[in-house]
């Protein structure tokens, strides 16, 4: 900082050999700076910089240790050092609570999308509204995360993915599988929290992509997404919390099986007037092919 300031100095007529003097320095050092201002250090630091920022923009809940990982993945040779030396300067912080705070441990990101669905848990028909959300277990391997969406019409849980990071991919896995499977038509309401996997750049690209409408609770309302916690509430009674679980793959076909055999085919659910999620779609499809 003090080498412009040198040549500041200069313009105005004071000798640099007077300045340097002063300020503890040689000259050698300030007319070495001047020929070449920028070193080839900062201009790697901006590039990492900007990686950086791209991969806090699609996981904001990620620190520095993470986006390091993040970085040597994608190739960048870095230290982990120099990463949390940049994310200090740029005030690049996970929307997680520093150490030290009370509380939950999370900022509520700001919403990008409004609440359309306003705590009105049903649907005209199927692949209307879907709802999503992210829970966690916990195994002697790690944490295994699970995404999930809902259809709100049948409560039919329309695709998945899970990992052992809860990331932005992770969403948007869950996604794509719902996509796929569904190939919904019409408008389709995608419904969450403000978590920063939902607000994630990938995640609202894949929104747009296939012309689905993104759709976010309020900051502390966990009742803007209560249908959705009441399909975790019966995944941690029936599957999570039976038993301790030694690997994330033993817990993950649990998961799975759980989900597709007994959930959405052999549960039946008096709201659906005792059919099953798969049930109570096929009789609304035969419905419509009656009528029609």
């Amino acid at each position: 900082m003090t080498f412009p300031l040198v040549r500041e100095l200069a313009a105005d007529g004071i000798p640099v050999r007077l300045t340097c003097g002063m300020l503890g320095f040689s000259t050698q050092a300030f007319y070495k700076w001047q020929a070449d201002p920028v070193c080839s250090r900062d201009v790697d630091d901006a590039h990492l910089v900007n990686a950086i920022r791209d991969i806090h923009e699609d996981d904001p809940e990620f620190g520095y240790r993470f986006i390091w990982d993040e970085l040597e993945r994608t190739g960048h040779e870095v230290g982990e050092r120099r990463v949390h030396r940049l994310c200090r300067q740029h005030r690049i912080w996970s929307t997680t609570t520093k150490k030290g705070r009370k509380g939950s441990g999370k900022i509520p990101g700001p919403a990008v999308h409004d609440d359309l669905v306003q705590r009105n848990f049903s649907a005209p028909r199927p692949d209307a509204i879907w709802l999503t959300d992210i829970t966690e277990h916990p195994t002697t391997e790690g944490k295994l995360y699970c995404c999930s969406l809902k259809d709100l019409f049948s409560n039919r849980i329309v695709g998945y993915a899970i990992g052992a990071r809860m990331t932005a991919e992770l969403a948007t896995s869950a996604l794509r599988s719902a996509i796929a499977r569904r190939q919904p038509k019409g408008t389709l309401v995608i419904h969450s929290d403000r978590g920063g996997q939902f607000r994630a750049r990938s995640f609202r690209t894949l929104l747009k992509a296939h012309d689905l409408t993104g759709s976010m609770g309020r900051v502390a309302a966990a009742g803007d997404n209560a249908a959705m916690e009441s399909f975790y509430s019966l995944l941690q009674k029936n599957v999570l919390n039976r038993r301790t679980w030694t690997t994330r793959d033993e817990l993950h076909f649990e998961i799975v099986h759980w989900i597709e055999h007994t959930y959405n085919r052999r549960r039946r659910q008096r709201g659906l007037g005792r059919l099953t999620p798969v049930e109570f779609e096929l009789a609304f499809a035969e419905s419509g092919t009656v009528a029609a």
